[in-house]
């Protein structure tokens, strides 16, 4: 028989962001935005002001707490992009989208700390790097010196050849050690809000995918949010023989299982669905603690 006993409340994840507190209590959910021609799925749909502006606005009624613009694609084989291009990308949609929702939590998908600098500088409100620092030395010092969230990613090498780069001896114990070196490094230059990314499709193959997924409870060992990236990626769509296009349900199906492994962010295309999905979950762990609590 089980035992009601007494225990001590949990005080939830939160983040700092423009000086609000976010409470991942409850998991959040972060919209995507790529402004890039030739992102894996949506690649050149948001190219225009007016455009951009109606999804966003979209992407926040629809329950997102976090707007993530890309301006590099990122996806496998992707062509590298300038500085300069991607500043010319992202800094007039930047500026266009904080004018029209100046509370907005905008998080900025870029490995490069100038960038980064100045977005934040403009109205960001945190920083995802793809490569938790491996690309840009000078991020994580600079991330640590603006003083905002960080996500760090897993990832080997670049997006244009990391799917060379999928051999592990022990895959989940040499993403557990990174992320140790990682936190380590990101606490010594002061930041105090890290996200970590385990960085689905990111130099693994699918398989390494799902079994990174199924582990992915591990992760929260570290004691920092983690966020959850599988929006209709391939290891969806090529498991089910369709497209990114078609893979919303597989999408779906994924995220139950991050959210029962503990993630607290969830990246996706489809903010509706991933809403829903969050209430249903919250819904049904409200009653299995009240079953569980009531057991006699």
């Amino acid at each position: 028989m089980l035992k009601k006993t007494n225990t001590t409340p949990i005080v939830p994840f939160s983040l700092n962001c423009k000086g609000d507190l976010i409470f991942l209590d409850t998991p959040k959910i972060m919209g995507v935005l790529n402004i890039t021609p030739d992102s894996f799925y949506d690649g050149g749909r948001y190219n225009a002001e007016g455009q951009v502006l109606a999804q966003v606005e979209k992407m926040i009624k629809e329950g997102a707490t976090f707007i993530d613009i890309g301006a590099y694609s990122s996806r496998p084989g992707a062509a590298e992009v300038s500085e300069e291009e991607e500043a010319k990308r992202l800094y007039p949609i930047l500026q266009a989208i904080l004018k029209r929702f100046p509370e907005g939590l905008l998080s900025i998908d870029t490995f490069r700390s100038s960038i980064a600098k100045n977005a934040i500088e403009m109205g960001a409100a945190l920083i995802n790097d793809i490569s938790a620092g491996e690309l840009d030395p000078e991020m994580i010092p600079t991330v640590g010196k603006l003083g905002v969230p960080y996500v760090m990613m897993h990832m080997r090498s670049t997006p244009k050849d990391m799917q060379e780069h999928t051999h592990y001896e022990h895959l989940l114990q040499e993403i557990i050690s990174y992320f140790s070196e990682k936190i380590d490094r990101a606490k010594k230059h002061n930041i105090t809000d890290i996200i970590i990314d385990p960085g689905y499709g990111f130099a693994k193959t699918t398989k390494q995918n799902f079994e990174l997924l199924r582990e992915s409870a591990l992760l929260n060992t570290f004691g920092v949010p983690v966020l959850t990236g599988v929006s209709r990626k391939s290891m969806i769509y090529k498991t089910l023989n369709t497209t990114a296009q078609d893979a919303l349900n597989g999408t779906t199906a994924l995220h139950m299982q991050a959210l029962i492994n503990g993630s607290s962010i969830l990246r996706v295309h489809d903010v509706a669905a991933a809403y829903f999905q969050l209430h249903m979950s919250q819904t049904l762990s409200a009653i299995y603690h009240w079953l569980l609590w009531n057991m006699v």
